[in-house]
């Protein structure tokens, strides 16, 4: 890809985590039943990592990893763009691993989606390998974390911590998964490569 085909990728992508990061995620009931209206469902989550993986799956790794370098770098240095806040002091968040885990995991994201030819299997793999990646550098850094009791929230323990920041959140995010393999199928489809 030409780059600057990547940087304006780069450009769509910062721009999409930015807003996924303030948009929860919801999913509609099923088409049977909606005589009695439809009723959206919270998925407990966020776009945000729903963002980050699409921007893999259209713009490739490059983009993908520069638009979250450049997210890490606003939410660092300029901008609160982050979920509670930003600033330097969000290194002390015991989520600060996962925003970490972005830069690889888009790159994944995106090296794995432009490998193979785009089809659903292909998108979905690369999708769950940077959703992996996002949750082992987040469980690496908060594991971390916990025992430098470097973190604003000490009074968590470490298990409950885990299953508060990566398993209770793994159902929506696989949702998202689903919904972002499909998207960026079609939308790969209708821009022809």
């Amino acid at each position: 890809m030409p780059a600057p085909i990547e940087l304006l990728w780069a450009v769509i992508g910062l721009l999409i985590t930015i807003g996924g990061t303030f948009l929860p995620a919801f999913v509609a009931n099923p088409a049977l039943i909606w005589e009695q209206g439809i009723k959206p469902q919270a998925l407990g989550v966020t776009y945000q990592i729903g963002a980050v993986l699409l921007i893999g799956c259209l713009g490739g790794k490059t983009a993908a990893a520069l638009s979250q370098i450049a997210y890490l770098a606003l939410g660092l240095t300029l901008l609160p763009v982050f979920t509670q806040g930003g600033g330097f002091s969000y290194l002390r968040e015991p989520t600060f691993g996962y925003l970490l885990g972005f830069i690889p995991g888009a790159w994944l994201c995106g090296r794995f989606a432009f490998k193979m030819s785009p089809r659903l299997e292909s998108l979905a793999f690369s999708c769950l390998c940077g959703l992996l990646s996002i949750h082992i550098i987040g469980l690496i850094y908060l594991v971390a974390a916990h025992f430098l009791h470097f973190t604003n929230d000490d009074s968590l323990p470490l298990i409950p911590a885990i299953l508060k920041y990566s398993v209770y959140p793994l159902p929506g995010q696989l949702a998202l998964v689903c919904a972002v393999t499909v998207l960026a199928f079609i939308l790969r489809c209708l821009m022809f490569y």
